[in-house]
């Protein structure tokens, strides 16, 4: 302990004359020196716990700058890359394109459709996730890697509940996919195992355990929860880059009904700065309708299903060149496709 104090003292990544010290989020000199802290500090950690734990379990994502997902993949990069025999780097998958004169809709207009498509209550909301994710891996001076796996996740009556996660990319079938499971990562054939677990009774009353109501007030107040786990809230409305991450960490616990799925896109409707871009087609080959909302170097694209506005699809991609960690301006930094 005394030793991680002294590296946390020397790297200072808040400092008291800091932009955002305080309640902010860290700018990017802060978030540069912590994840060198990271480095120096942590053996090696994965990109995303494999087991929800009780209560609530946190998801880091690619929000502000670079060092929110991505780099607490660093020390798993470097032995990837450090050393003769390694597997080759592989590149991050192309952003994807908004199909060209195709008819943006307005997300007000989307809300209504969901609205119409939830009349019926069809489908039902279920505990547990189906999610294809890729997450990009940088180290100073080496090639960005990603790091493609599909998780699903399966709750009984009883309050068990199985997860299975496989190595498998989509874009190319049949070919070795890079896992970072073990030690060392290293490519597997696609669709390896790289776990299969079944977890004993748990339960929860804090979100995103806790079922997610299905009514915009509601879901916004249990959304405020999970971006902002402390017991101070505060009474400022969500930012619309929380929002995006709060639902996608509730997206990696359950499976939208249609009325929590309207209510979803209600909130969207009501965040500032998100612009419908137009139909764009998913890594899955399904067909959405497309919104994004740029920050902090960051691009944010929503994927709704353009019939009911269920959330298919999150992507972030990076809109300036970053020669430190060798990724440039439309690098894909991170996509989750979901389904059902």
């Amino acid at each position: 302990m005394a030793d991680e104090l002294d590296l946390l003292r020397r790297a200072n990544p808040v400092p008291v004359d800091g932009p955002h010290f305080g309640d902010g989020p860290l700018d990017h000199r802060a978030e540069r020196q912590l994840e060198r802290l990271l480095h120096e500090a942590r053996p090696r950690r994965r990109f995303r716990p494999l087991a929800p734990l009780p209560g609530r379990t946190p998801r880091g994502r690619l929000l502000w700058g670079l060092a929110a997902t991505a780099v607490v993949l660093v020390i798993a990069t470097d032995a990837v890359l450090g050393g003769p025999g390694t597997p080759r780097a592989v590149a991050a998958p192309r952003p994807l394109t908004v199909h060209a004169h195709s008819r943006p809709v307005p997300l007000k207009e989307m809300a209504a459709l969901a609205d119409a498509a939830a009349s019926g209550g069809s489908p039902a909301l279920r505990k547990g996730t189906h999610v294809q994710s890729w997450s990009l891996g940088m180290s100073d001076g080496k090639p960005p890697v990603t790091l493609p796996e599909e998780r699903v996740v399966r709750w009984r009556a009883d309050h068990t509940h199985t997860e299975l996660v496989v190595a498998t990319d989509p874009r190319t079938p049949g070919r070795p996919v890079l896992t970072d499971e073990g030690d060392t990562p290293h490519e597997v054939a696609d669709g390896h195992v790289v776990s299969r677990t079944t977890y004993p009774p748990m339960w929860s009353d804090a979100p995103p355990e806790a079922t997610p109501p299905h009514t915009a007030g509601a879901l916004r107040a249990y959304l405020t929860e999970i971006a902002r786990p402390s017991t101070d809230r505060g009474t400022a409305a969500l930012s619309t880059a929380e929002l995006l991450d709060a639902v996608a960490e509730l997206l990696d616990h359950w499976t939208l009904g249609a009325r929590e799925s309207a209510a979803v896109v209600r909130l969207f409707a009501q965040a500032g700065g998100m612009r419908a871009a137009g139909e764009v087609t998913d890594r899955l080959g399904r067909p959405g309708q497309a919104y994004l909302y740029d920050t902090d170097g960051i691009r944010h694209m929503l994927i709704l299903e353009p019939r009911t506005g269920a959330v298919l699809g999150m992507e972030n991609t990076f809109t300036k060149d970053d020669p430190e960690y060798g990724v440039k301006a439309g690098d894909v930094m991170g996509y989750s496709a979901w389904m059902r």
